[in-house]
């Protein structure tokens, strides 16, 4: 929160909303960007055969939409702005934090569905 600034005349309520619904927005982005990866490679089984493009297409969508809905909030919607601390990337002036964040979780959470899966299915095989 300290990179962000929100209006002043929001109260303490109108804050957590606020966060909510970009927490809900940012689930919405993960959604969109594997559904859309799902929907190239036909299967929505992807990520157990992952390959460069498929996790490139995955970072990309959610990047893409991050730039988007970024422009927006801290544009027309006028939801928050960018604090002094924010680093900011020229010309688009998207903050980059909001960008780091669908760089480095994307992976993380390919990693963690693999892990969660392969020791499922390596649980059952111990079971049978």
């Amino acid at each position: 929160m300290p990179f962000f600034q929100v209006s002043s005349e929001f109260s303490c309520t109108d804050k957590v909303i606020n966060c909510t619904v970009a927490t809900v927005g940012d689930v919405g982005i993960s959604l969109t960007a594997f559904w859309t990866v799902a929907i190239m490679s036909k299967s929505r089984q992807w990520f157990r055969q992952l390959n460069w493009w498929q996790l490139s297409s995955f970072i990309l969508v959610g990047v893409a939409i991050t730039i988007i809905f970024e422009a927006l909030a801290t544009g027309v919607l006028d939801r928050w702005e960018y604090a002094d601390v924010m680093p900011t990337l020229p010309f688009l002036g998207t903050g980059l934090l909001p960008l780091l964040q669908w760089i480095l979780i994307p992976p993380i959470i390919i990693w963690f569905v693999q892990r969660q899966l392969f020791n499922v299915r390596y649980k059952d095989s111990r079971q049978s």
